[in-house]
C-alpha cells in the first residue's frame, strides 16, 4: 500500500519577466521547509508571470529553468512542478514541467488557452490527452489554470483513476469565487484530493491576484488554504482516507464511459 503524501504549495508574488528573481525567491522560500516534502506545486508561469511576452520570454528546454528544477527537484529528494513558457520549435507553449528528483522530465502543455486575455494567439494548445503521473504510489494529474472551468478535461476515468488533481495558476483576484468554487467542484466529482496553486500580487499589466492557494480532500471539504501572503503550505495526504471513502461512496464507477475527442 501506497505511503501517504506529502505536498507543499508554494504562493508567491511573481516579478514581472524576470526569471532570475523568481528562482532565487523560490529557493528561499523552499529553503526555509521544516520538514522533507513529496511534492512542490510552483504556480503557472512561475519564472515571468502570465505574459503574452512570449518571443522575449520563453526559454527552451535546455534553458536555465529547466535545469533549476531538476537541481531542485534532486536536492529535495522531491517532484517540483509549475508551468514556464517554452519555445518548442516554431511554438510557444504555455507548458507544465515535472521534473524528478532522477532528473528526468515530464511536461503537459495547456489545453485551454484563455481567449478573453488573448492567449490562443500567442501560444500553441497542447494536443496530447491529459498528463497523469505515477509517484510515490500515487496517480497525479497535473493541470493549468484556465483548464480547472472544462470538468471533462479533468474528468477521472474509473479503470484507472487518478488520487491527486493539481491546477498551477494566475487566477486574477476578480474572479476569486470561481476558482474557489470550481476547486471544490473538481474534488466533488472526482472523488481526489485537489490542489490549486495560485499567485498573489499584481503583475506587470496591473493584475491583482488574491492567492487562496488550497488543498482540498474528496469530499470538497479544505484540507488547508493560503492567506494572501507568500507561503509554503504543507500538509499530508492520507491515502488510506482516500481508498475507504471511495470505497463507502464509489460514485467513479456510475460515471458514463468516454472518450476525449482531437487528442
Amino acid at each position: 500500500m501506497p505511503n501517504d503524501l506529502t505536498v507543499t504549495l508554494v504562493q508567491a508574488d511573481l516579478h514581472w519577466h524576470d526569471p532570475a528573481t523568481n528562482r532565487a525567491q523560490f529557493d528561499e522560500l523552499l529553503g526555509a521547509l521544516p520538514a522533507p516534502t513529496d511534492l512542490v506545486v510552483l504556480p503557472e508561469m512561475f519564472t515571468t508571470g502570465f505574459s503574452m511576452d512570449a518571443a522575449g520570454q520563453a526559454e527552451t528546454m535546455q534553458g536555465p529553468t529547466v535545469a533549476w528544477l531538476r537541481a531542485t527537484a534532486a536536492r529535495l529528494g522531491a517532484v517540483v512542478t509549475g508551468s514556464v513558457i517554452i519555445r518548442d520549435g516554431d511554438a510557444f507553449h504555455n507548458r507544465l514541467l515535472w521534473a524528478r528528483p532522477d532528473g528526468t522530465l515530464a511536461h503537459y502543455d495547456k489545453r485551454h488557452l484563455f481567449t478573453f486575455a488573448g492567449e490562443h494567439r500567442t501560444y500553441t494548445a497542447g494536443q496530447g490527452a491529459p498528463l497523469v503521473e505515477a509517484w510515490r504510489g500515487w496517480r497525479i494529474c497535473p493541470l493549468i489554470c484556465y483548464d480547472l472551468r472544462f470538468p471533462v478535461w479533468s474528468r477521472n476515468p474509473a479503470a484507472a483513476p487518478y488520487d491527486l488533481l493539481l491546477y498551477v495558476a494566475n487566477w486574477p483576484a476578480v474572479r476569486r469565487g470561481p476558482w474557489q468554487v470550481l476547486l471544490q467542484a473538481r474534488a466533488l466529482e472526482n472523488l481526489a484530493y485537489v490542489a490549486g496553486v495560485n499567485r498573489i500580487g499584481t503583475d506587470g499589466l496591473g493584475h491583482a491576484y488574491a492567492g487562496d492557494s488550497a488543498l482540498l480532500d474528496m469530499r470538497g471539504e479544505y484540507v488547508a488554504e493560503a492567506a494572501g501572503a507568500p507561503s509554503c503550505l504543507t500538509r499530508t495526504l492520507s491515502w488510506e482516507g482516500l481508498q475507504e471513502f471511495r470505497a463507502k461512496f464509489p460514485a467513479l464507477q456510475d460515471g458514463d464511459e468516454f472518450t476525449l475527442a482531437g487528442v
